[in-house]
């Protein structure tokens, strides 16, 4: 089943239209996207070549714990040991000392925080028993998101050969954790904290905290290989957004192209909840106990546009004359047709507000019966 709505999230991506062009903003990254949490590429610059992605790795390292909390698999609260393999890891890390236990939300708060490669290994092993199984969980993963020119090694990040991903993937698995476990955004926007009751300062390694309205997470990376990445989600008038960008030569340089993206995004396109032009009335209903249904619109009002273009948008409503029962509770009886220019934009759904049973025979006997009466 997971396979199955894997690739059916994959048709509905590739089906999305790309409104932008590249060039209608500049950035110097090797590889950067503009992304909306629902699939939509707005800008893209070499996106699919696949790169060192560092640290941004524990994107995929934070989402298959979230998964695992939210499925009730383990909890914030749960103990966490510190093995030998993860105090063993070097570059960003909170020194974990090897039998030294903290909370899985402690260690997902330092992940999210500070980077730290020791925490994130530790909590792949507590989830898989091994990092290598871990990273077996990831990779399965990343190929039911559709991430196709992604291949991890370690669950960290670290440089290691043929640990390789890119631009588009990264934001299809930052798109999941972000609009599947949005309080994920709890702990990426933590700018300081500090764990061992105060003795270890976490400071945040994202300064886009500090200086982009909006910003909500979520995570940077670096090595002397894959240069300065991240992966940085704002949201601004009810449009979230995600950036990302590889293989920069500065922090200042990773930051500036993220700032630039997001703000291009913002200036130029909006989340628009599409609406019927005219209100929708009650369709009749033959051979049912109730002679009407209300109509509603259902999931999918809500699209990201071009600014420029909502001026332009045409609303053809497809709902029929007539309807035969039963009818069930939230079935689809119509959709709303939504086009931009001659281009068709979305389908949005009309269901069925309530559910209409279907007449008896011994009802429709009654009825003839009354009617016959009543004349």
């Amino acid at each position: 089943m997971r396979k199955w709505l894997a690739g059916l999230l994959v048709l509905c991506l590739l089906a999305v239209p790309c409104f932008a062009l590249e060039g209608m903003v500049t950035v110097g990254a090797p590889s950067a996207l503009l992304m909306t949490p629902d699939g939509q590429v707005l800008f893209e610059k070499d996106a699919h070549t696949p790169r060192e992605p560092a640290s941004v790795t524990k994107v995929m390292t934070l989402l298959l714990v979230c998964e695992a909390i939210d499925s009730g698999r383990i909890k914030l609260e749960d103990p966490v040991t510190a093995s030998a393999h993860a105090a063993s890891m070097g570059g960003s890390q909170i020194w974990l000392e090897e039998g030294e236990v903290l909370t899985v939300g402690e260690m997902l708060k330092c992940v999210a925080v500070v980077s730290a490669n020791d925490c994130a290994v530790a909590l792949g092993e507590h989830l898989a028993g091994s990092e290598e199984s871990f990273v077996a969980m990831m990779n399965a993963r990343a190929k039911e998101l559709g991430m196709e020119n992604t291949h991890f090694v370690n669950a960290c990040g670290l440089t290691a050969e043929g640990h390789l991903t890119s631009a588009y993937d990264i934001g299809l698995m930052s798109a999941k954790l972000m609009g599947e476990h949005p309080w994920i955004a709890d702990y990426t926007t933590i700018w300081q904290d500090s764990i061992r009751n105060g003795a270890s300062v976490l400071n945040n390694t994202n300064k886009l905290l500090k200086s982009y309205q909006g910003i909500t997470g979520l995570k940077t990376g670096y090595t002397s290989t894959a240069g300065y990445c991240i992966s940085a989600t704002a949201e601004r008038e009810g449009l979230p957004l995600i950036a990302v960008i590889m293989g920069t030569g500065s922090s200042a340089d990773r930051n500036a192209d993220a700032a630039a993206l997001l703000n291009w995004g913002f200036a130029n396109f909006a989340a628009v909840t599409l609406g019927a032009d005219r209100p929708l009335l009650p369709l009749p209903v033959e051979m049912g106990r109730q002679d009407t249904v209300m109509p509603e619109l259902g999931k999918g009002g809500v699209q990201v546009l071009p600014r420029e273009g909502l001026n332009r948008l045409e609303k053809t409503l497809e709902l029929p004359e007539l309807l035969q029962a039963p009818v069930e509770k939230g079935q689809q009886i119509g959709q709303l047709v939504v086009k931009l220019d001659g281009k068709e934009v979305c389908r949005v759904p009309v269901l069925a507000a309530e559910g209409v049973e279907r007449l008896g025979l011994w009802e429709v006997f009654r009825r003839i019966f009354e009617c016959f009466f009543a004349t």
